[in-house]
């Protein structure tokens, strides 16, 4: 299946990415650095989970070690969306300690649907993690984070309005139009109204978003006040990345759907030719 091997490919390059940051910087990404800062041997956690990812994405490649591979890069981003959780319990109300969490989960549900269909590729058996049932709960609650999305959309507009391109006419608007984009997505994943296309205008809207915003800002001189350091610049590319293979391999794991809206089945999904 094409789009599966587009989220795949996603996912081995968002991973290595991710890997060759914390090596480069000796450090945990941003994305998990404020929650880790009081872990003993920290250039050994730094380093090891750095090679384990690494090795995780390198075995996407590979049939023999996809499945493994997509397990280990999903335990990865489940203690991403961990450390996540304990910002919403210092502040429930409010929408910024929601957004490493959300994050997280995102690319946890990814790589779930990505290994529950590796899975059904290869003709294994089933189990509970990878049944239809397990799948549908992941795309219901990847939904739910493209809905989060789209509401910070409108909780932030001036800041998601000054990382709009300058060319925009519009750039409030355009802020507005894509948190529209974004919920519209959600709520049609999750209720089942035209999901198939949902997912799909979620995963080519989430890829334009790094395209467009995220690779021009190292072309900036002097670079946005937005962007940050570079580090951070390289960290929120990977992540917009990841969040991209995860919303590809959803798109994927509805390809046996109608582009028009009908009742989810209970059958698994289904690779395409």
């Amino acid at each position: 299946m094409r789009i599966l091997g587009l989220g795949r490919g996603l996912f081995a390059i968002a991973g290595a990415g991710i890997a060759i940051l914390s090596v480069t910087y000796s450090d945990f990404a941003p994305i998990w650095k404020p929650a880790l800062a009081w872990l003993p041997l920290r250039e050994y956690w730094v380093y090891g989970s750095a090679l384990i990812v690494l090795a995780a994405s390198a075995g996407l490649c590979f049939s023999r070690t996809a499945l493994m591979s997509a397990l280990t890069i999903g335990a990865y981003q489940a203690v991403w969306a961990v450390i996540g959780i304990p910002p919403i319990l210092a502040k429930p109300l409010s929408l910024g300690a929601w957004y490493g969490f959300c994050e997280g989960l995102t690319s946890l549900v990814g790589a779930w649907i990505l290994y529950a269909m590796l899975r059904l590729q290869m003709r294994r058996s089933e189990k509970p993690i990878a049944s239809a049932r397990a799948v549908r709960v992941a795309q219901v609650l990847f939904g739910l984070t493209c809905v989060f999305y789209g509401w910070s959309h409108f909780a932030y507009a001036d800041y998601t309005a000054s990382m709009v391109p300058a060319w925009q006419s519009s750039r409030l608007g355009f802020a507005y139009l894509t948190g529209l984009g974004h919920i519209a997505a959600g709520i049609g994943i999750v209720v089942g109204i035209l999901p198939r296309l949902a997912a799909t205008l979620e995963a080519i809207m989430v890829s334009l978003f790094g395209l467009l915003v995220w690779v021009p800002s190292f072309l900036a001189h002097p670079p946005p006040k937005w962007a940050g350091t570079p580090q951070n610049q390289w960290s929120e590319l990977l992540v917009t990345l990841l969040l991209a293979a995860s919303a590809w391999v959803v798109a994927a794991s509805l390809q046996n759907r109608p582009w028009a809206a009908r009742p989810f089945s209970s059958q698994a999904p289904r690779s395409a030719p």
